[in-house]
């Protein structure tokens, strides 16, 4: 296998800004980096840094505390975990969530959020608790046309490069 990342939490400071509740620094001290569950998974798992509580219909914005370094070439793509997409349709709201190599560099520090909502048909409320899977991301490499020009500079999340 190749190994072209590297998983980090933000800074203190930074997840406070995505997470401005006053048990902040707790949930900041608990946050557990995203792992593979056995040596033959494709996805890490990113973990629910406090409980979450879905009703049919409602949205969350969950501040992962996460960050990235991959290498170039290379891209993380994030998923709801498949299980809590069969039970419960949890959706995450952009679809397929894309990470690009330079995003470790914005001001954000390279903060991964998960806008996630339920989208149940059959009015079941998702429960998940700190600390419980409930994304997994999958790096994936990726090639450029012969021609490519790209010369901008990433300084955010979503939509910050068009």
């Amino acid at each position: 296998m190749k190994r072209i990342a590297k998983f980090e939490k933000v800074s203190l400071g930074q997840f406070r800004e995505g997470y401005p509740e006053e048990n902040a620094e707790e949930v900041y001290n608990a946050l557990k980096l995203p792992q593979r569950a056995t040596s033959g998974s494709a996805g890490y798992d990113f973990f629910a840094p406090f409980d979450i509580e879905l009703k049919p219909g409602e949205t969350i914005k969950v501040p992962t505390g996460i960050r990235v370094k991959i290498a170039e070439g290379w891209l993380l793509s994030l998923y709801p975990r498949s299980g809590l997409g069969f039970k419960f349709r949890l959706r995450l709201d952009n679809t397929v969530g894309i990470i690009d190599s330079d995003y470790y560099f914005s001001d954000n520090e390279g903060h991964i959020f998960a806008k996630i909502t339920n989208e149940s048909n059959d009015g079941k409320t998702v429960k998940i608790a700190a600390g419980t899977g409930f994304m997994q991301g999958i790096f994936t490499e990726y090639g450029i046309t012969e021609d490519d020009g790209a010369d901008g500079i990433r300084n955010g999340g979503f939509g910050s490069t068009t």
